[in-house]
């Protein structure tokens, strides 16, 4: 039978003097440890003091995303969740796609880490948490609109965020979704095809009308991975504990409806901030004006198509 203390090391009974070291070693350790800013509760309120700061988003005068630009991705919700066995009728909050860091191996002079996971936050405040850098992975230059179908990578802010990119890969026995185990999406600090994405118009029957346009901000649109062709979704029947409290799943999982097309856990808005008010960020700004439309587009392409040859007659197409 296991020994078992019923008195206090106070009480000379036993291995008092053993436990009045042990006692004090434990908190010598305490004392250390919390002089180093290594204890957890300290580790919380480090990563929460800077992972919070406000960030201020680009404005877009033209209305269209560009590279360099610092966007929230935010998940607009729905009046029901998904599921892929039935469609339950209990609402899902819009969510802004934000990081997830482990606070283990955190320190006061250390920035976030790889690899570092994801979740959707119900707090739609821009910060250095939900903030995130269009970044260029074909040379295109910072500046220049992202068009549909165009490759693109979703970098973290510089700083205590780490400069981070959104990582994608196929699931493996060993690599997946803690909650709903499908394709995992976390944050690595190198780039490579992996974390490649692309913007695909929300309807599929205007599909290839749109292909080659820019993207607009503030408006639904299609997040895909380039690899493995899933798109990025947030999961509101899966909700786990984080350090900012209970937040949704994001997997990279494309959920289609009876009609073939994206369910509204796949749906993202590209959140930019508000020309007129200062630091805000502007949710529902109406459609801009396109100096072309996806029916010129089309034309265009059938034209150039037409010229090169790759066919006889626009009507062919």
């Amino acid at each position: 039978m296991a020994y078992t203390r019923t008195y206090s090391s106070r009480v000379h009974i036993g291995n008092w003097t053993e436990d009045v070291v042990l006692e004090e070693d434990t908190l010598k350790d305490f004392l250390d440890r919390r002089e180093r800013g290594e204890l957890a509760i300290q580790k919380i309120g480090l990563l929460k003091q800077n992972i919070l700061k406000k960030v201020d988003l680009s404005v877009s005068t033209d209305g269209w995303l560009h590279f360099g630009d610092t966007v929230m991705l935010v998940n607009p919700g729905s009046d029901r969740r998904y599921n892929p066995s039935q469609l339950r009728k209990s609402p899902q909050d819009p969510s802004a796609l934000g990081l997830n860091a482990n606070v283990s191996g955190l320190s006061a002079n250390s920035s976030i880490g790889a690899p570092c996971d994801v979740s959707g936050t119900r707090t739609m405040e821009p910060s250095a948490r939900t903030a995130f850098v269009i970044t260029s992975v074909d040379g295109t230059p910072v500046g220049e609109t992202l068009k549909y179908n165009q490759h693109f990578a979703l970098r973290t802010t510089e700083g205590f965020a780490g400069g981070l990119y959104l990582e994608s890969d196929i699931k493996t026995p060993q690599k997946y979704a803690k909650m709903s185990r499908l394709q995992e999406v976390n944050l690595t600090d190198e780039p490579s095809f992996l974390t490649r994405w692309h913007v695909v118009y929300f309807d599929p029957q205007e599909r290839l009308e749109y292909e080659g346009l820019p993207v607009p901000v503030n408006t639904t649109v299609i997040i895909a991975h380039c690899k493995t062709n899933q798109c990025l979704g947030v999961l509101g029947n899966h909700v786990s504990w984080t350090s900012f409290g209970k937040e949704y799943e994001v997997v990279a999982q494309t959920y289609l409806d009876s009609h073939k097309a994206e369910c509204d856990v796949n749906y993202w808005l590209f959140v930019s901030a508000n020309p007129g008010v200062e630091g805000q960020a502007v949710l529902d700004r109406p459609a801009p004006m396109a100096n072309i439309t996806p029916t010129e587009n089309l034309e265009n392409r059938i034209s150039e198509a037409s010229d090169t040859g790759l066919c006889d007659e626009k009507q062919d197409i």
